[in-house]
Order: C-alpha cells, then sequence, then structure tokens
C-alpha cells in the first residue's frame, strides 16, 4: 500500500484539533489560544519528537512505521476505526482487532486521564499492562516496558523470581494458581496459535511448578476484592481493586484504593510524593498523560 501523504496529514489535523486538552487529562491554561491540541502536546502523548510529528502534518518526511502509527492513534485517543483508517492512510495493513489489540478504546483513555490521585493501570486480558500512571508506576514499577511474554505478569511470576517480590508472600500460592486458572480459560476461548495458546507452550517448557498446576485443570478462580501489594520503601499496602472491562478489545481498567483512614492511605500519600520526586512532577497537579516518556 502506498502512502497517501495529503489525506494523512488532513486527518492528523483535524482529529488534533478535534482534541480538548481536557479530553487528555491536560490542563487548558489561562493563555491558551488554541481550539484544540498543540502540536508539540499531541506528539508528547504519542512519543514522538514535534518535529517528526510537524512533518506529518506537513505532508514531509519519510514514511512512519507501524509503531509510530499506532503512537500517533493511540495519542490521538483514535476509535479502532479511526485508527485503521489512519493505518491505511500510512500505507499500512490495520493491526487485528479484538482479544489480541493493543489499542485502548478511547473511553477508557478518558476515565483513565482523569485519574490522578490513586494507581490506575489498563492490562490485557492476559496482564500485560498497555498503560499506567504515575501512582501506578511509583507502586509496582513500569510495567509497560516489558516486550514479548514478558509483557504478561502471570508468563513473568513463573520465570522471574523478581516479580514476586511486589506481593505478599502469603499471597503467593494462590496467585500462582489464579495466573493458570486465568491462562487456561483465555487460551480455551483463544484457541490453537493464539497468544495465550503460545505462552502456555513456553511455561509449560520454562517452569515446573506452572506445569504441576496446569495438571489440576483449575478453572473459575477469581482475584480476592483486596490485594496486597509490597513495596520496597512504604512495605506493605492493602488496596481494594476496581475494574472497568471494555469487552470489545478484552482490556480492563484496573484502579487500586485504600479504605479511608487506614494505613495504606497514608501509605498511598506518601507513594504520590515518592512518584513526584521520581519522575521530577508536581504530585498535585500533573495529568497522568504527563508521565516520562520511554
Amino acid at each position: 500500500m502506498a502512502i497517501d501523504r495529503r489525506g494523512l496529514a488532513e486527518f492528523l489535523r483535524g482529529r488534533r484539533e478535534a482534541l480538548q486538552p481536557e479530553d487528555v487529562g491536560l490542563p487548558r491554561g489561562d493563555r491558551r489560544r488554541t481550539s484544540g491540541l498543540r502540536r508539540e502536546e499531541a506528539s508528547a502523548l504519542s512519543h514522538m519528537s514535534t518535529d517528526y510529528y510537524a512533518r506529518l502534518e506537513q505532508e514531509r518526511g519519510p514514511q512512519p512505521s507501524e509503531q509510530m502509527v499506532a503512537a500517533i492513534a493511540q495519542g490521538l485517543h483514535l476509535s479502532v476505526g479511526e485508527r485503521d483508517h489512519l493505518f491505511a492512510l500510512a500505507g499500512h495493513t490495520p493491526p487485528p482487532r479484538g482479544a489480541e489489540s493493543d489499542h485502548v478504546s478511547p473511553g477508557m483513555l478518558r476515565i483513565f486521564d482523569r485519574l490522578q490521585d490513586t494507581p490506575a493501570e489498563v492490562v490485557t486480558e492476559l496482564g500485560e499492562t498497555l498503560r499506567q500512571n504515575a501512582l501506578g508506576i511509583a507502586l509496582v514499577g513500569d510495567l509497560s516496558r516489558f516486550r514479548g511474554p514478558e509483557r504478561s505478569i502471570g508468563y513473568r511470576w513463573f520465570t522471574d523470581a523478581s516479580t514476586r517480590r511486589g506481593y505478599d508472600s502469603d499471597d503467593h500460592a494462590f496467585l500462582s494458581r489464579l495466573w493458570v486458572s486465568g491462562l487456561r480459560e483465555v487460551a480455551t476461548v483463544r484457541g490453537p496459535g493464539s497468544r495465550a495458546a503460545r505462552y502456555v507452550e513456553l511455561l509449560l517448557e520454562r517452569s515446573e511448578e506452572f506445569g504441576v498446576i496446569w495438571e489440576r485443570h483449575e478453572v473459575g478462580l477469581r482475584p480476592p476484592g483486596t490485594k496486597r501489594f509490597v513495596h520496597a520503601e512504604l512495605g506493605r499496602l492493602e488496596l481494594s481493586c476496581q475494574t472497568l472491562v471494555d469487552p470489545e478489545q478484552s482490556h480492563a481498567l484496573l484502579v487500586y484504593t485504600a479504605a479511608p483512614g487506614s494505613e495504606s492511605q497514608e501509605k498511598l500519600r506518601l507513594l504520590s510524593v515518592i512518584g513526584a520526586q521520581r519522575f521530577g512532577i508536581d504530585s498535585d497537579t500533573a495529568p497522568a498523560a504527563e508521565r516520562p516518556e520511554r
């Protein structure tokens, strides 16, 4: 497929100008003259340089890679249909929709962008973290940095011992069963050749513990309402987990909160300070969309 430079430029400008700062978790500011997003804001949301993004809107520069197009689609909060259109304009075949898609829906992003005072993340049905806010990173580290099978916390649970350090040791046995049960359910639904089926094959080869639990054929296990995290600096935090599911994309928005007046609530407050110091931002005012680029 050939790139449609004019169509691409016009589509990008139109979508950028239609978005308001508050739509993506950014402050509007008192002296703002632009009706929509500025180019530098759109480029930051897409994790690329302003110059690179500007050249696309000016019908210049090289053909963007599929990875670049996917980043722009997510940064501009495009729907799946709009994402597919963007890929076609850029001269690429659109990626698959549904369970194995990493594209977070605009509606879920709008909610996520407003979650500034409590840890939150967007994950796939295989436990692959797609987005985290600053407090989420401060709580468990940057989980979106992983690639390949390591993106799945269930996979890392059985192949990387450091993964378990972030959870109360009394919960480890149940969590092992939980990850296996969940993977079995997803692999059954998605079938042979799916990413879930591939993870099963890899884990059977690499983890004796996984193999033992897999032979039990347990299904139907569900995570407890309260999760017990172990933070390197703050110790144990008991947090409730609220879940919002996007059935079309099989993504879940996980929001972690502490009981009012609890020790964990105070630790969450301290966590916001730690996160602000680590990322060099104002914990009281910085939106989730302003997390550091990787």
